[in-house]
C-alpha cells in the first residue's frame, strides 16, 4: 500500500472536515507536484473545490474523503483504498485570469441573506404558499449573487453556489480580524472564487461533460 505523502496534515484536515460534514460518501482527488498536493472535491450542489497543502502526496489518485480524514485523524500514513472511477469530472484549464476583488465581508453578508432567506421561505412559505425547501434552495444558489465587470472585458455572474461554496467549506477564514479580499477569476468558461482557504470553481451548465469511468481528465 502507498503513502499519501501530506505534510500538511491540519490544513487538509480542515478541508476534509468541513466536506464531509456536507456528505461523508464524497470522493477526493489528490493532484501533487511540486512538493503541493491539491485536494479536489465536487460539493452537492455541483461546485468544484480546492485546497493546495504542503507534501509531495500520491501523484494523481481519487479516495473516499471520509476515510482519509481518519487516517489524517489518527497520524497515519497510508493511502487509502483508491476508487479512481468514482472521480467523473473535468478540472478548471490552467490559465486562470483575475478580474476582480471582492472583500470577504461582503461576501459573507451575501451568503448570511441567502440562509435566512431560505430559512423564513421554508417557514412561512412565499406569498402565504407552502414552498418546497429544495425548490427555494435551488432557486437561491443560481441566483446571481454578484456582478463584476472588468475594465474592456464582459461581465462575469458570480451565482449564489459560488459563495456558498466558499462560506460553507470556510475558505474565508475566521471572522474576527481583517480578512484578505477574495479573488475573481475566470479560466476559459469557467468562473472562480478565490479566497484565502481555498478556491471554488463553476462551469457553465451547458459545458459540463461527463468523462468515461476510469479516466482522469488532466485539464
Amino acid at each position: 500500500m502507498s503513502d499519501h505523502n501530506i505534510e500538511g496534515v491540519a490544513d487538509a484536515g480542515a478541508f476534509l472536515a468541513r466536506l464531509t460534514r456536507l456528505d461523508r460518501a464524497l470522493p477526493v482527488r489528490l493532484r501533487s507536484g511540486k512538493g503541493r498536493t491539491a485536494l479536489w472535491a465536487r460539493l452537492p450542489w455541483g461546485v468544484l473545490v480546492t485546497r493546495d497543502v504542503a507534501g509531495a502526496g500520491p501523484g494523481d489518485a481519487t479516495v473516499a474523503a471520509a476515510e482519509l480524514l481518519a487516517i489524517l485523524a489518527s497520524g497515519g500514513s497510508d493511502l487509502p483504498t483508491r476508487r479512481d472511477a468514482a472521480w467523473r469530472w473535468p478540472l478548471p484549464p490552467a490559465g486562470i485570469a483575475v478580474v476582480e476583488s471582492v472583500a470577504a465581508a461582503e461576501l459573507s453578508r451575501l451568503a448570511d441573506a441567502a440562509a435566512g432567506t431560505l430559512r423564513e421561505v421554508t417557514e412561512g412559505g412565499l406569498s402565504g404558499r407552502s414552498v418546497g425547501q429544495r425548490a427555494v434552495r435551488d432557486a437561491l444558489l443560481d441566483h446571481v449573487a454578484l456582478v463584476v465587470t472588468p475594465s474592456g472585458g464582459d461581465p462575469v455572474e458570480i451565482p449564489q453556489r459560488l459563495v456558498q461554496a466558499i462560506s460553507r467549506m470556510g475558505f474565508l477564514g475566521p471572522e474576527a480580524g481583517e480578512r484578505p479580499s477574495t479573488r475573481v477569476c475566470v479560466a476559459g468558461r469557467w468562473v472562480g472564487l478565490s479566497a484565502p482557504y481555498g478556491v471554488a470553481w463553476l462551469q457553465p451548465v451547458q459545458e459540463l461533460t461527463v468523462m468515461p469511468v476510469g479516466v482522469h481528465p488532466k485539464g
